[in-house]
């Protein structure tokens, strides 16, 4: 009797382990033909690519452009930008992302330049290239959410002689900053997603540059001050959104007293290039106005929003800004002190017009 129940048992964990088997192959057949399905796509290298459920916005991005890539296909689009065929950075980015799905490494460099080669000279078009990229315009569209605010005409003021003056010249080029100003020495290292755990387990989703205490903090782009105040997790911290609303920047630990340019506030016009704040090392505290931050440094961090639904979200979508942040290096903001009101100020002005035609967007900025 024993024997036929051992072979009863016997047989009932071979069935189940059929069906696990089964269920698994199943499984594994459903991932691989979800890649015709809107919601779950594969690239044309073969990494998943994530929309929504329905196709109407971009869910997820994982920005791992390498700052030698952007640097060169920026060189790209400047050099060409007069040109009978303008090369655009962010398309030249797309198609190679596309390509790759979404890696970079050295050979990108070589890769946009071949590219940019075979646009200008006429011998193929961005749209020959693209049209059997299924994904293609997925990271046009989640590049363009990361870098389309940040090159651009623009006019700069600039030194004219050595007695002082300045005048103002036409530009096309980089109009977006580095967050930390010109002079200013800092240390970084790509710290995204590393543990937090302050309040509860977290990733970081930021970017952290060590510095002085007092370090003039530079808006990197254009735009409206969305936030403005304490957080018990960034401290003081100021929140800028973008124009176009696509991107949210979130600059915290600001220093303790004295954390913001006075003249700030919740819908106020910021240009890209001023002075917004001062670093610090305030938060991690519900009670305002409080250094329980270790090391003094600017958490900065880049949150796209493709709709409005995914702000203030368990759908956020923050990027790693490491490597933005080496591109952006190249363009800082050179200030002056205000030795009666203790502000820094920019030395340069600078008009965006992104600003100017934000005087005439009928924009709501949101109750805090």
């Amino acid at each position: 009797m024993k024997k036929i129940k051992w072979g009863i048992r016997a047989e009932l964990v071979l069935l189940v382990a059929v069906v696990c088997v089964w269920m698994m192959r199943e499984m594994n057949g459903k991932i691989q033909t979800d890649k015709v399905l809107p919601q779950e796509g594969i690239s044309d290298a073969g990494e998943a690519v994530e929309v929504s459920a329905d196709g109407s916005y971009i869910k997820w991005v994982d920005f791992n452009v390498t700052c030698e890539a952007m640097s060169k296909a920026y060189e790209l689009d400047v050099e060409s930008y007069q040109d009978e065929i303008h090369t655009d950075w962010i398309e030249l980015l797309a198609y190679v992302g596309a390509k790759h799905g979404g890696k970079f490494d050295k050979k990108s460099v070589s890769e946009l330049q071949e590219t940019a080669d075979m646009l200008r000279s006429g011998e193929t078009t961005m749209e020959e290239l693209t049209k059997k990229m299924e994904y293609y315009d997925y990271y046009k569209e989640a590049y363009g959410a990361v870098l389309s605010g940040m090159v651009g005409e623009f006019s700069m003021e600039t030194p004219k002689g050595e007695g002082g003056e300045t005048e103002w010249k036409n530009f096309y080029g980089l109009k977006a900053f580095s967050p930390i100003a010109k002079g200013f020495d800092y240390s970084h290292y790509d710290d995204f997603g590393s543990s937090r755990s302050y309040g509860y387990s977290r990733p970081h989703l930021g970017h952290d540059m060590m510095g002085q205490i007092g370090t003039p903090i530079i808006a990197i782009e254009s735009g409206y001050v969305e936030a403005l105040g304490w957080n018990q997790y960034g401290g003081w911290r100021i929140g800028i959104r973008s124009f176009d609303g696509k991107r949210y920047y979130y600059y915290a630990h600001l220093r303790q007293n004295f954390p913001y340019n006075k003249e700030l506030e919740v819908g106020s016009v910021v240009t890209a290039g001023d002075v917004i704040g001062y670093m610090g090392h305030t938060g991690y505290s519900t009670k305002e106005n409080v250094n329980n931050i270790e090391i003094v440094h600017l958490h900065w961090g880049l949150e796209l929003i493709f709709d409005e639904s995914q702000k203030e979200s368990n759908n956020e979508i923050w990027i790693d800004c490491y490597e933005l942040t080496k591109f952006l290096y190249k363009n800082r903001s050179e200030t002056v002190k205000d030795e009666a009101t203790k502000e820094w100020h920019r030395v340069y002005q600078m008009k965006d017009p992104a600003v100017e035609n934000a005087g005439k967007m009928d924009r709501k900025v949101p109750e805090l």
